[in-house]
């Protein structure tokens, strides 16, 4: 709970000489959050209470989110102090990766992961799911785009038989140009703020491009993790080890924290509910949170309940209805 996380968080502030900020948007199956442009205020007021610092410490725990509220977080902090760091308790992937970027160092625990920065397309005229729900659209990963033009280059030698018309007119079949525009565009994007965040972490420009390839199309898979040996040794990012001492205070930030959002117990409403024909519930889903500043909590309240339908031919089945009352911050 908050109270004896405060103790916790002063004496990481000790230990790193910094002001401590910690952002977690929980991955419980059924009520996964992500990083999105709803939190901005809440760091606003954070960092107000904060006020201008040397050195921020931003704890974060997240699988990722939107691109541009990610750098809209990492340039907010950096109105306010001179040093950012990064600590990844454990998952920081994604949109969070692209947050990292932007630190002095990154410290990473021996289960800390990042991942690929390469990011997804949401078009209301991307392609719908084949069989479905009416409306429902599928995803359109940059890099896929990307790969399927490398692939009928290089293994289908499409350009020695085909002009780029050809292939263009191909692809386009299947996506609106409209969305191949927006790809292009985002992938344009992500290497352009990737590269401006990093220059504050690695010097040598070579090493950005490697860096910034590597992590939007060389790891081959969005949902590819990158260890601390790997991002330290192989990438070239500026990664600390905790020692022993600073190990503990993460640590027990991060149990405290999984512990009350529950991010290891999935949302389950039968068990909720358990002999209950009606039940409330609110859970805590993402948090920000500082000593000066206390904590937002992003919650989802609602009402579980049980209901019996008939199905034909004289049969009948139970259901459960979420009937969602409210969904939002609260401090």
């Amino acid at each position: 709970m908050l109270a004896e996380r405060l103790i916790l968080y002063k004496q990481l502030e000790e230990k790193r000489k910094s002001q401590v900020l910690v952002y977690i948007t929980g991955d419980r199956r059924g009520l996964e959050a992500v990083i999105g442009s709803d939190v901005y205020d809440f760091f606003v007021n954070q960092l107000d209470k904060i006020g201008a610092t040397p050195k921020i410490s931003l704890y974060l725990y997240t699988r990722g989110g939107d691109t541009l509220a990610a750098w809209s977080i990492i340039n907010l902090i950096k109105q306010f102090t001179d040093e950012i760091e990064v600590i990844a308790p454990s998952k920081c992937h994604s949109a969070g990766t692209l947050i990292s970027l932007g630190a002095k160092q990154i410290i990473m625990t021996k289960q800390a992961t990042l991942g690929p920065i390469d990011p997804s397309i949401n078009h209301p005229l991307n392609p719908q799911i084949p069989f479905g729900p009416p409306g429902v659209t599928a995803q359109i990963s940059v890099e896929a785009i990307e790969g399927y033009i490398q692939l009928m280059k290089r293994e289908c030698e499409f350009n020695k038989k085909h002009d780029t018309n050809k292939l263009m007119e191909l692809l386009s079949q299947n996506i609106h140009p409209a969305v191949l525009g927006q790809v292009y565009r985002t992938k344009t994007q992500i290497k352009m703020l990737s590269k401006r965040l990093l220059a504050d972490q690695v010097k040598n420009n070579d090493k950005i491009d490697n860096i910034i390839n590597f992590l939007c199309s060389g790891s081959g898979s969005h949902d590819y993790t990158i260890h601390r040996r790997e991002a330290r040794d192989e990438l070239g990012l500026n990664i600390e080890k905790p020692d022993e001492e600073l190990y503990k205070i993460i640590k027990a930030i991060y149990d405290d924290i999984e512990r009350e959002l529950e991010l290891t117990t999935a949302f389950d409403p039968n068990q909720i509910l358990g002999s209950n024909q009606t039940k409330t519930y609110s859970v805590k889903r993402a948090l920000i949170e500082s000593i000066p500043g206390g904590g937002y909590y992003f919650l989802s309240e609602g009402i579980l309940s049980r209901q019996i339908i008939q199905i034909p031919p004289g049969m009948v089945q139970q259901v459960i209805n979420d009937q969602r009352t409210f969904e939002g911050w609260k401090q």
